[in-house]
């Protein structure tokens, strides 16, 4: 049996036509251009002569913001930005707009399962045993994740130390233009009233709030299937301010450290064919670069420009900028388990709609229906495919990154479809284990290694058997007892299929189903809402500015110490839109005009 798409049930791009609430500025879209804006194009057509698009209107060959990571907080950031001042973006990846597996919801397993270079998607795997992702694209995560949106609690934002006032108004700046409200397949229909019935209450209707009870989140898939991605947020830029460069992938941040404090001057960046080329700041106050490259890439890029733990540092013969023991520290994972559910009769696909939000911190949701064929993708036999439990003929010794991958080339087209049915996920929030991220060496292509601690805290297992009993009641609920072909004395063997789908390479105890926390151990999956790495009060200030050196910032979840609301990307991508407000505010008071 197929059991593949376990990792769908992970979740978490392509966009349609802007909206009718779409400010003036949409003008500068090209019909035809495959990059949707005139302010893309590929990194090679930077210059040191003509390194700012600006220079022609008199202006330096400089900018004012240099922001790495064109992604989920990168992108509206870099928007809001462009309103008064210059800016450069360089992402590593394409641009999402003609990207299929990106755009349409059909394709969310397929662009998830594809290896090849071109990907959005990048995969890892913890030193846990876990499979993982980090995207690779213009829009970041949220074009590979779910599509699920929804809103911090008050709480949070109360904790962030964050402008209530502002953040409702940063919200809608992002929901007007990509959030769409989900037609509720049957499925979802099932798992909203099978939560009401063991007791998830009370029903809250479709909200983006993060509210306990059973609700009905936003999308970011319109009614026709279509991705919306943070990319479409550009739209509100002003693109004769704006520049974003894709294959860029940025090599170190490049430091002045001749005086008292190490200060940032620009970057080093290479273009898809390999050369590499310098980006500079401005000299005017003010002028920064921001890292925006995520809970992976943006602790990996500070310690490859020097700022880090000394000792790693100097075992990759990394030049010392400033020694900051706290970076690549603090990461953590949401932990998610997931029950397979057949069904009688083909399922109309669906990713997450509904939630059911515990008061214990569990979130229960579900993603249904989903296929593939061995012609569609390149594929790394995890997760996300039928085949994966040959992984158990590769020794656990054995199993290192380069081990699986070459098992994985091997065996690259034997990939068939084969499961008919759904995940029933459970996600615990507020994860006590705490991991980290090191690197491994200096090539920034490469994934460092990362660990999260998966229920290495016993309080985080304990949490985990409330929340697989609650997930087993919701998949015995007379409302779901037409889906599920199971009743009350066969869940474990709902449970034994879960286990044997080796959606994981950690050790498994395939005949110890009836203990809830080896299930917890042996299935444990990521639900790819990691963050950490560089966190408030040890690697950057509330403001998210490095500590320790100037004119460096860092934007992202990396700087969370827990994942707001259900799924994070909602926050993430209001706190792009609401740092770039505080910034010009800092810089223009009430003149930033914002």
């Amino acid at each position: 049996m197929a059991l593949k798409l376990v990792l769908l049930a992970l979740f978490l791009c392509l966009p349609a036509s802007l909206s009718s609430t779409a400010s003036k500025d949409k003008e500068h879209k090209l019909k035809y251009n495959p990059y949707r804006y005139t302010f893309i194009d590929k990194a090679s057509t930077f210059s040191a002569s003509s390194s700012s698009s600006f220079s022609s209107t008199g202006q330096d060959s400089t900018y004012d913001y240099i922001v790495i990571g064109g992604g989920t907080a990168g992108c509206p950031l870099a928007a809001t930005l462009s309103r008064n001042f210059s800016v450069l973006v360089l992402e590593r990846g394409g641009v999402p707009f003609t990207n299929a597996n990106v755009s349409f919801l059909r394709n969310f397993h397929i662009g998830l399962a594809d290896t090849s270079a071109s990907s959005a998607s990048q995969a890892f795997v913890s030193t846990d045993g876990v499979y993982n992702a980090r995207a690779r694209v213009l829009g970041g995560g949220s074009c590979i994740n779910a599509g699920f949106y929804s809103r911090a609690d008050a709480a949070f934002v109360k904790r962030a130390g964050w402008d209530a006032k502002l953040v409702n108004e940063s919200y809608p700046w992002v929901e007007r233009e990509i959030v769409h409200q989900p037609k509720l397949t049957l499925w979802q229909k099932a798992l909203r009233d099978s939560l009401l019935e063991v007791g998830v209450r009370p029903f809250n209707g479709f909200t983006y709030d993060h509210v306990s009870g059973t609700k009905v989140g936003g999308t970011i898939f319109d009614r026709f299937g279509r991705r919306h991605t943070a990319a479409e947020l550009l739209a509100y830029a002003n693109p004769q301010k704006l520049r974003v460069l894709i294959y860029a992938t940025v090599q170190k941040i490049v430091f002045d450290t001749s005086g008292t404090r190490p200060r940032v001057t620009g970057v080093i960046f290479k273009d898809e064919k390999g050369n590499q080329h310098q980006a500079l700041l401005s000299n005017r106050k003010g002028s920064e670069v921001i890292l925006s490259s995520g809970a992976i890439g943006s602790p990996q890029m500070l310690m490859l420009s020097g700022i880090g733990p000394k000792r790693e540092l100097e075992r990759l013969k990394i030049p010392l900028v400033l020694e900051n023991e706290h970076v690549g520290k603090g990461m953590a994972d949401n932990p998610m388990n997931s029950i397979l559910v057949p069904s009688k009769q083909p399922i109309e696909q669906s990713l997450i709609q509904t939630v059911g939000i515990t008061k214990m911190g569990v979130y229960v949701e579900a993603s249904t229906g989903f296929g593939q064929s061995p012609e569609s993708i390149h594929t790394h036999y995890g997760v996300m495919s039928d085949k994966n439990e040959l992984f158990s003929t590769i020794p656990a010794k054995q199993r290192r990154p380069e081990a699986t991958q070459a098992y994985t080339t091997r065996n690259k087209y034997q990939l068939q479809e084969a499961f008919n049915g759904s995940f029933i996920l459970e996600k615990l929030a507020y994860p006590i284990s705490r991991g980290h991220l090191s690197l491994l060496n200096t090539n920034v292509d490469d994934n460092p290694s990362v660990t999260f601690n998966y229920f290495k805290h016993p309080l985080d297992l304990q949490r985990c058997v409330e929340a697989i009993r609650l997930v087993s009641k919701v998949v015995t609920s007379k409302r779901f007892l037409n889906y599920t072909q199971c009743d009350k004395q066969n869940v474990h063997k709902m449970l034994s299929l879960s286990v044997k789908a080796n959606i994981n390479l950690r050790p498994k105890q395939v005949n110890d189903t009836k203990s809830m926390a080896q299930f917890c151990k042996d299935t444990v999956v990521t639900i790819w809402h990691y963050h950490g790495g560089c966190l408030v009060g040890k690697v950057v200030n509330p403001n998210r500015k490095v500590l320790g050196v100037n004119r460096l910032r860092v934007i992202d979840g990396s700087t969370f110490d827990e994942s707001p609301g259900t799924n994070p990307q909602a926050t993430v991508m209001m706190m792009g839109r609401y740092m770039g407000v505080k910034i010009l505010w800092e810089r223009l008071g009430n003149k930033a005009g914002v």
